[in-house]
């Protein structure tokens, strides 16, 4: 079982159709790497932005989804997912228990907490891959 955690931009304004490529070579290059292997989907569970481009895509191959958030994430659109953790109040609160739960990261796009939460992952050894592609915001 690999873990694919994402992160993103949750709102903003960025090209949707860069985007949906970018997270689309990220998924296939996890694909390659770690074959015959099942996969989940761990993103911020909010229906928005990034990480529901994440999750649509992790569905329509078939994979399993989960949802790491903080209560705050309650006040959007959320994604159906398969399994869903919450841990703390406010934005930021979940930062650890994501890194915690996930063997691959990858980060399209993002704004500070997908930034830190990068520079959280490259220091976590249980994290295998570390994929990151920059995503500007349309001005």
């Amino acid at each position: 079982m690999i873990n694919i955690g994402v992160v993103g931009y949750s709102s903003g304004d960025f090209d949707d159709k860069i985007a949906k490529a970018l997270m689309a070579i990220a998924l296939d290059i996890v694909e390659e790497k770690h074959p015959d292997e099942e996969y989940t989907l761990v993103s911020g569970l909010t229906d928005i932005g990034i990480p529901a481009i994440a999750y649509r895509m992790a569905d329509k191959r078939g994979w399993n989804t989960m949802g790491i958030a903080c209560e705050k994430a309650h006040e959007y659109s959320c994604y159906d997912v398969d399994e869903k953790i919450i841990e703390g109040e406010n934005w930021g609160d979940e930062s650890e228990t994501f890194l915690d739960n996930i063997d691959v990261f990858v980060r399209v796009g993002g704004g500070k907490q997908s930034l830190e939460e990068t520079e959280k992952a490259k220091s976590k050894k249980k994290i295998k891959a570390i994929y990151e592609f920059d995503l500007p915001e349309k001005k």
